[in-house]
């Protein structure tokens, strides 16, 4: 009896002590730091001072409650991108495609917002059909790429690019086009299209700019259900045992070729479900220039959360909250936008070249990590 209390005390302690671990942190938390760094040294070289800078930068992220609900807001669509390349991550997949996956799902929740029987639809109906429409939009897209992996062998990355340019152009046709016209709103002052049904609106939070609406909660919610499925579930077992050895999964009996089309289109999915709450819950309209660059900040964000779902959650706020707090930097402390760019591309740098991170902070490598937990447990045991 003591020798069972004794060991399920060790293993309550165990897990308390894994929850509580910041060693897979440090890499992440290090790079950003350094990257803030190196940001500051470029920002003294023009001249300016980086503390008042950064400072500025702070203020435009956190200054006020207004701004911290922009600063969110903006963190919304960074949380699909992500999440499509970190599911993609787990199955062994290079998605570069989010950005066409994000296009086409927000053109399509665009086109399905304006039919006639939206007009007449609940909202309670409504906005889960747009959200559904945008999935299905970036489902699709995601799964032309799986496909051409499984049967024929085409590298996704190369695919995926190519759809990226498709899709951008497609749509750009599509929303452009006045003659002949397809979806452009004609009365519109610049190339959109028409505003979708007021019942199919998300709701917003807080009217900021960008106003904080519901979406964020959506996200949120796919975020944890993704990170449930790929713990907790068969197909999330299957997912990473593919992505960790196909060779092994096929010989355990895994179907590769239906795990990997499985994966890249439900990474298209994430991406549509993250437009379309943009397009419902932002704009309500669709423009061709609203993902630019997010698809690709996608691969930044998914790298710097490890591929953990959860992760990404935190990661995308940081992102947003950078590109938010921006212009307010500019304008007082007179620095360019860009820096922030830099400062963001240095981020995707050092997580990349972790060696880096781990040299100039004195942070244990994975391995030596691993080694002494297993030394820590078999003490206690």
């Amino acid at each position: 009896m003591n020798d069972r209390l004794d060991k399920g005390l060790s293993g309550f302690i165990r897990k308390i002590r894994e929850a509580w671990d910041l060693q897979p942190l440090l890499v992440p938390l290090g790079a950003i730091l350094l990257s803030f760094i190196v940001g500051g040294v470029l920002i003294a070289m023009i001249g300016v001072n980086p503390f008042e800078a950064y400072w500025a930068l702070l203020r435009g992220m956190f200054g006020s409650w207004d701004r911290v609900a922009g600063s969110i807001a903006r963190s919304v669509p960074f949380m699909g991108s992500a999440l499509a390349l970190a599911f993609a991550f787990r199955a062994g997949l290079f998605n570069i495609g989010a950005e066409g996956q994000l296009l086409v799902g927000g053109i399509t929740a665009a086109w399905v917002g304006t039919l006639t029987f939206m007009y007449h639809t609940p909202s309670v109906i409504a906005i889960p059909i747009i959200l559904i429409a945008g999935a299905v939009g970036g489902y699709v897209w995601g799964w032309i790429p799986g496909v051409l992996r499984a049967r024929t062998g085409a590298h996704e990355v190369i695919t995926t690019i190519m759809l990226n340019s498709i899709a951008l152009f497609g749509v750009r046709w599509l929303v452009n086009s006045r003659d002949p016209q397809i979806l452009r709103d004609l009365t519109a002052s610049v190339p959109r299209t028409k505003a979708i049904s007021p019942t199919a609106v998300l709701p917003t939070i807080v009217d900021s700019q960008p106003n904080l609406h519901m979406g964020l909660f959506v996200m949120i919610a796919v975020c944890i259900v993704v990170a449930f499925v790929l713990r907790r579930t068969t197909f999330g077992f299957e997912t990473i045992t593919v992505g960790t050895n196909p060779n092994a999964a096929l010989y355990a009996g895994i179907n590769v070729n239906r795990i990997i089309i499985l994966a890249m289109a439900l990474s298209g999915a994430f991406a549509g479900i993250a437009a379309a709450s943009e397009v419902s819950g932002t704009n309500q309209f669709f423009q061709p220039g609203t993902f630019a660059f997010i698809g690709f900040d996608g691969i930044a964000i998914a790298l710097l959360a490890r591929a953990n779902p959860i992760a990404i959650i935190p990661a995308s706020l940081l992102w947003g909250s950078l590109l938010a707090g921006a212009p307010l930097m500019q304008l007082e402390a007179g620095v360019s936008i860009d820096v922030v760019r830099i400062i963001q591309s240095m981020v995707l740098l050092f997580v990349a070249a972790d060696a880096i991170v781990r040299y100039v902070f004195h942070i244990r490598g994975e391995a030596g990590h691993q080694m002494e937990s297993v030394a820590t447990e078999e003490a206690e045991s």
